[in-house]
Order: structure tokens, then sequence, then C-alpha cells
């Protein structure tokens, strides 16, 4: 009886260790894209096989359906800003000839139609420039490198536009030593539109202050203004798309600029927050990493 007893567990084991075997040999092959379903029969093992095999298809065609959705966006985006390009290009440039040949009277109404067309032309750059992020049409390719180069390049961009509302920016991130992994030219943006923000939001003759800071993973980039506070119940709000805090609907603006903020950041595996000032006003305070994420996590690297 012993002896049967045995041959039994190692008959038992036998078809275990076979079954276990062909279900690795299956999850290999479906890794690898090559999984095919072997003789059916009535067996639970291939049973197994024809339902993953029919999972397997299903999730092909759903990639397949993502990737025709991405392209037809693709396409859309394009011919968006192709067609829109020249006509806005045009009205601006012709709204500046008649503001040199209009009268008094109407030379305001002329001013008010060259900012509606720059302000629309920003505006489909802005969401040009969301798809493509949201569709994976542009990748980022963050390094590291200092930060106190892509602060500098920001600040002298937003001085001109400061200096017209004789607004000061303070600009205290002198630090060389301190680096971080971010795309240059995509992060110059994104905090190229905090500094805009905190422009066009502040009070005339107002001070904008930008820090810097190493933690322990990220790297902080602080721009701290006087304007009027966010309120705490709109401070996860303001950085989605169009949505416009109460303080701020009384000035010209979409709504989109902190979106595309927050989608570059994340893009980078970093963050944005925004906390009320110790004197007033806001401060937006971007993170970024330290080190670049591994490819297999990089937000954005899936095909």
């Amino acid at each position: 009886m012993p002896g049967n007893l045995q041959r039994y567990k190692d008959m038992f084991m036998f078809g275990s260790n076979k079954i276990v075997a062909r279900l690795d040999t299956m999850l290999t092959d479906a890794i690898n894209g090559v999984f095919t379903e072997s003789n059916y029969d009535e067996t639970q093992l291939s049973r197994l096989e024809s339902k993953f095999r029919q999972y397997l298809t299903g999730k092909e065609a759903a990639g397949e359906k993502v990737q025709a959705e991405r392209a037809a966006i693709k396409e859309l985006v394009t011919d968006i800003s192709h067609q829109t390009k020249t006509p806005i290009a045009n009205i601006c440039l012709y709204t500046q000839l008649l503001e040199e040949a209009s009268s008094p009277e109407t030379l305001p109404l002329v001013r008010q139609i060259h900012q509606q067309a720059e302000k629309l032309e920003f505006l489909i750059q802005a969401l040009t420039k969301i798809s493509r992020l949201e569709s994976h049409m542009i990748q980022l390719h963050p390094t590291c490198q200092p930060v106190c180069g892509l602060v500098q390049r920001s600040v002298e961009e937003a001085r001109g536009r400061a200096s017209s509302r004789h607004i000061t920016i303070k600009n205290t991130a002198g630090d060389s030593t301190i680096k971080a992994s971010f795309d240059f030219k995509w992060t110059q943006e994104a905090l190229g539109n905090l500094l805009d923000n905190a422009v066009k939001y502040s009070p005339e003759g107002s001070l904008v202050t930008v820090s810097l800071q190493a933690l322990e993973m990220f790297v902080s980039v602080t721009v701290a203004d006087q304007g009027m506070a966010v309120g705490e119940e709109e401070r996860a709000q303001i950085f989605e798309r169009f949505y416009r805090g109460a303080n701020a609907r009384q000035t010209e603006g979409n709504g989109v600029g902190l979106y595309l903020t927050r989608m570059i950041l994340q893009r980078e595996g970093g963050y944005i927050k925004v906390s009320p000032g110790k004197e007033g006003g806001n401060c937006f305070c971007i993170y970024l990493p330290k080190e670049p994420l591994p490819p297999a996590v990089a937000p954005g690297t899936q095909p």
C-alpha cells in the first residue's frame, strides 16, 4: 500500500509539473507575441489555452484600435495647426496695417481685433501642444543638468512683460551645482507659464520671486507672487483644463497654461503644487526629479 501511495504521488507531481511547464510556455510565448493554441481537446488545460487565446486576440484588437485613434488624432491636430496658422497670421498682419491707417475713433476697435486674434493664436497653439502630449506624438527627453540655467532663461523671457506692468522679478536661483532631470525646452515652457501667470495676476508694482531648493529626491523651483491667493477649495481644480479660479475670471486668460504645465511635469516624473504665500499671494512650486525615470515606468513611453 505505501508503494502505491508513493506511485500516486509521483503521478500527481508529474501531472502538476507538466501543467506548470505548459503554463510557463504559454506565458513566455504571449510575452514574445508568438502564442499559438495547441490541438484542442476537452481537458481543463486545453480550455484554459482557448480562453487565453481569446484574451490575447481581444487585447491585440484593442491595441490596434488605440493606435488607429492616435493616428486619427495626430492627423486632425496637424490639419488644425496647419489650416489655422496662415489665416490667423494674416489677420494679425492686416490689423497692424489698419492700426497705422485708422482714425482715433476706430483705432481701439482695430486693436481689439488684433488682441483677440493673438489670443486665438495662443489658444490654438496651446491646444495643439496639449493634444500632441496627450496622444504621445511628442516625446520628452529629460537629461540631468543644472536647473539655474532653466530658471535664468525663463526669467529673462518674462521680464519684458513684467516691466510693462512695473513688476520686478527677483531671481535667487543661482546655485549651478543643483541639478535635476528634465527636458529643457518643455520645462522652460512649463516654468514660463507660471511666470506669465504671476505677472498677469499680480498688481502693478509688485514683486515676483523665483527660488530654488534641492530636496532628497527632487529639486523644487518656486514662483512666489503677491497677487490674489488661490482659495483652498480651488488648489486642485486650477490644474484642470479650462478651469479658471474665481479671482482670475476678470483677467484675460483661457485656463490651459497650468494644465499644460502639469502635463509636462508628469511626463518627466515631476509634479506641481500651489500654496499660499507667507505674506499673501501664491507660491507655485514645480518639482523636478533628480534622477531620470527608468524607461519601463516613464510616462508616455508606451507605443
